[in-house]
Order: C-alpha cells, then sequence, then structure tokens
C-alpha cells in the first residue's frame, strides 16, 4: 500500500463476493456493560441471541465475547448450540459488526480479507477496539487466508453492496464524507475501489436518508442489491412521514441506474416503518437492513405486524427459496442501526476449523 489510497494497485484478479453467496460464518459481537446498550442491556443480548439461533439453526456463527467477564455468564445463560456458536475473547467499544469486521474478495482463486480502517463513522465515535478486530482474529488463527492491510483507507461494509459480478451500489454522502477520506476526489476513490475489488461497474446514489442515522447513509438501510439485476429498497412511505422527500428522491433516482448491459434494473419496494420515537428522539428504522444467508433471511421487525408481514411477503418475491425470518430489532434501533449492522458474513472457504467449537 502506498501513502496515497487513490493510486493503491492491485495485479491480481478479484471478485468481491454477493451476500447471499455460500458463507463459512457469520460475524457478530456480544453486548456488555461497557457498551451503549448498558441502559438497555437485557433487551439488547436478547436480540443478539435470536439472530445467532437463527443463523445458527442452518450455519456457524462466531462472537467477540470481550471482555470475558463481561460477557460469559450472560452468554452461558443462552445455552448456545455450542457446536454452531464459536466465542472469541477480544474487547469491542461495540457490536456494529458489519462496519469493523472484514470484507473478503477472491483473488486468483484464493479468498483474500481486507481490512480496512474504521474510525467511527467518520469521526463520531470512539472505534479504537473495533478497528483491530480483523487484526486479532486472524492473529488467533480464524482465517484460513491472508489478510490485507487497507488500514490508510476508510471503509464500512454498511456502505458498499455487491452482485458478485461487476457492480457495486453505495452513496456518495457516506463515501464522500471529509471526515472519512477527505483527501480524495470522488474519481480517486471510485478508482481505489475499482482497484480493490476488481469491478468496474460502480453506482452512486446521491438521495436518500434517514433521520437518526449516524453512518452518513449507509446503503444497507437504503437499497439492496439482490439476485437477477434487482434492487430492493426502503420506499418513500406517506408524505406524512418525515423521511418521505428524501427517499422519494432515491426512488426517482433508481429508476434511472443501469446495469453494466444497460438495462435499467428490477426494482422492489419495501414499506416505510412507521415512525418510531423514543425520548423525542425519531429513530432510523427500515427494513432493508436485512442479512442474507444461503438458506434464510433474517428480516429486522419492528412491532408493526401489517408492515412486518408485507415486507416478509416481498422479500420472498426476491428469494424465492429463502426462508424469511423475522427478528424484533426495536432494541437494536434504539442505537440506530438493526439487523444487517449487527453482522458480518465470511464467504465459504475463507476460516479455519469453525466446526471446532473453542473459547479463545
Amino acid at each position: 500500500m502506498t501513502n496515497n489510497p487513490s493510486v493503491a494497485t492491485t495485479t491480481a484478479s478479484r471478485r468481491l463476493p454477493a451476500e447471499w453467496e455460500n458463507q463459512d460464518c457469520v460475524i457478530l459481537a456480544w453486548p456488555h456493560e461497557n457498551t451503549d446498550w448498558a441502559y438497555i442491556l437485557p433487551e439488547a443480548r436478547r436480540c443478539i441471541a435470536e439472530i445467532v439461533r437463527a443463523i445458527a439453526d442452518a450455519g456457524e456463527c462466531v462472537a467477540l465475547a470481550g471482555p470475558a467477564e463481561f460477557c460469559l455468564d450472560s452468554i452461558r445463560e443462552q445455552n448456545f448450540d455450542s457446536s454452531r456458536v464459536r466465542f472469541f475473547d477480544l474487547p469491542t467499544n461495540d457490536t456494529w459488526a458489519r462496519d469493523f469486521g472484514p470484507i473478503t474478495v477472491e483473488s486468483d482463486g484464493s479468498k483474500l480479507l481486507l481490512d480496512f480502517k474504521f474510525n467511527g463513522w467518520g469521526l463520531k465515535f470512539a472505534a479504537d477496539k473495533d478497528n483491530l478486530i480483523t487484526s486479532r482474529l486472524n492473529a488467533l488463527g480464524l482465517f484460513a487466508h491472508k489478510v490485507e492491510n487497507r488500514l490508510n483507507f476508510v471503509l464500512e461494509g454498511g456502505s458498499i453492496e455487491s452482485d458478485g459480478k461487476d457492480t457495486l451500489l453505495t452513496t456518495a454522502e457516506c463515501l464522500l464524507s471529509p471526515n472519512r477520506n477527505g483527501q480524495c476526489s470522488r474519481e480517486e476513490i471510485s478508482e481505489y475501489l475499482r482497484k480493490a475489488f476488481g469491478l468496474n461497474h460502480i453506482l452512486y446514489l446521491n438521495h436518500g436518508a434517514l433521520i437518526g442515522d449516524d453512518t452518513d447513509s449507509h446503503i444497507d438501510t437504503l437499497a439492496r442489491l439482490a439476485p437477477n439485476d434487482t434492487i430492493i429498497y426502503c420506499g418513500p412511505g406517506d408524505a406524512g412521514n418525515p423521511n418521505h422527500q428524501e427517499l422519494a428522491k432515491m426512488k426517482e433516482e433508481l429508476s434511472t441506474l443501469r446495469t453494466p448491459s444497460g438495462q435499467p434494473y428490477n426494482l422492489i419496494e419495501l414499506p416505510l416503518p412507521d415512525v418510531i420515537e423514543i425520548d423525542g428522539e425519531i429513530l432510523p428504522a427500515t427494513y432493508a437492513n436485512f442479512l442474507i444467508t444461503p438458506t434464510r433471511i433474517l428480516m429486522p421487525t419492528y412491532g408493526q405486524a401489517q408492515k412486518d408481514m408485507l415486507t416478509a411477503q416481498v422479500l420472498k418475491i426476491a428469494f424465492p427459496e429463502h426462508d424469511i425470518c423475522g427478528i424484533d430489532c426495536i432494541p437494536l434501533i434504539r442505537q440506530h442501526g438493526s439487523l444487517h449492522c449487527v453482522t458480518m458474513q465470511i464467504p465459504a472457504g475463507t476460516v479455519n476449523g469453525i466446526s471446532d467449537n473453542r473459547w479463545i
């Protein structure tokens, strides 16, 4: 790596897998007393535990559970399936694994884990422990392939979407944030992403935002790539919703996007949750923040029966072979994130001994 991220090069043939491809595991972090979850810790832990179980029903989980003295008793209370959940005693600032976890690419027939810098969404929050997670997991032997140091470029997993072919979808608000890679122009950032991920088709959304979102419009709160040139997006809802105007502009912008072959995308609209306001604060609830595993979609729900049910039906259209599993994410949204934000999938063939349950 050079000191200027915009001129980073690679000689390898690379591909950024789609989320729906086969996976070794999903990484999560366990809430503890020294996180911002302290005031609703039991609710947060129940929510994370439900997500872990839903993943472990058909796959494997890696959970970051440190410091151990704050986590182990509460973990043991959950009676997780020890054959499918593996714990690492590593300290964390918070639980947003999507943004501090490794981003894995295929490279010349092998795997390569890219370790980008996480700076607390543009220096908003402390991230010194979270920024070390990938390198610490590597030192503990989790990964079967090389970790590539990309720590001179700020990038969060929630800010990018891949179709597994040649397209990356993101937002200008996030990637062009001055507190991330402000020394780089849009053209330089685009060129960096092309080389890091081995792709050519980068789509920026210039509109789309949710009130209360700390991430500067992460794409995984707004619009998601799906198979068959499909984009699933958060609809604008009723005109009275405070998010309506920005999401209506995003909907119009999505209709102008084109595939690499020049065709419009198939657009599938998700409902916009009714406003969730707690203690005078509007929270950034979105159904777009779902997790795709090879056999199941984990979908956030918000206690809104009709919209929760409609969302499940819509996702089934896009993923007809998947089971749809709804999980109450009101506890997560109270800290301005949701289900996808707390998970990071690791593609198949990337990790060592995932079936060996070890406490490290």
